[in-house]
């Protein structure tokens, strides 16, 4: 059976499941810089923790031009405990630096230019397309991943091999909002362990593909 991608889609919008502190705060952000300081913190880090270790560094700093002039020590105590925390405070400290100048301060435009950046890979660098500039990318995290390959929507290794296939099949109209989508789905339903099929709203579409 083939999944009815727009039917999912609507299902899960009208689910309206209850979005993490730190989603709904990566919703809200108008300004590429701050989703792209934000998703590093984020990294191999619960959304429990990055959530408060992102609000102290937006005490610090909000802007490239403010964020090169506070230290790094200043800038690992107010992140603890994100996970690689000392690595993260001198990535963010450094690229902050790179962008005032060698960017004017501007955050570029382009997946080529922002995976040149120590640290930034195709999910961050998407996930600022997205969300900073709102230009169609497809962020491609473990939820996406898993959830997508568990609908049997695509059969991918890896989240960067889902990316392709979904820029292949995916609606652009849906490029934008499925990352958020599927987090939410993803914490709430579609567990890494034990998914709650029961209750999950898209279950009848689902091909329970688990990968060991």
């Amino acid at each position: 059976m083939v999944v009815d991608i727009d039917s999912v889609v609507r299902l899960l919008e009208d689910a309206k499941q209850t979005k993490s502190d730190f989603v709904e705060l990566m919703d809200s952000f108008k300004d590429p810089y701050l989703v792209l300081i934000a998703c590093i913190l984020s990294l191999r880090t619960n959304d429990r923790t990055t959530y408060p270790a992102t609000l102290r560094m937006l005490k610090l700093a909000k802007t490239p031009q403010q964020m090169m002039n506070v230290s790094v020590e200043d800038l690992e105590k107010a992140i603890y405990p994100v996970g690689f925390y000392k690595n993260k405070a001198g990535q963010i400290i450094e690229l902050s630096r790179i962008l005032v100048e060698k960017y004017g301060g501007k955050v570029p435009c382009d997946i080529d230019e922002l995976c040149k950046f120590r640290g930034v890979g195709r999910k961050t660098a998407n996930l600022v397309l997205s969300e900073g500039f709102h230009t169609p990318a497809i962020c491609v995290d473990v939820h996406v991943h898993r959830i997508f390959n568990r609908l049997g929507y695509v059969k991918t290794k890896d989240p960067e091999e889902t990316e392709f296939a979904l820029r292949k099949k995916l609606p652009e109209k849906y490029w934008i909002p499925i990352n958020s989508l599927l987090v939410t789905h993803g914490q709430n339903v579609c567990k890494p362990i034990n998914p709650k099929c029961e209750i999950c709203p898209v279950e009848k579409y689902c091909k329970k593909i688990i990968k060991k």
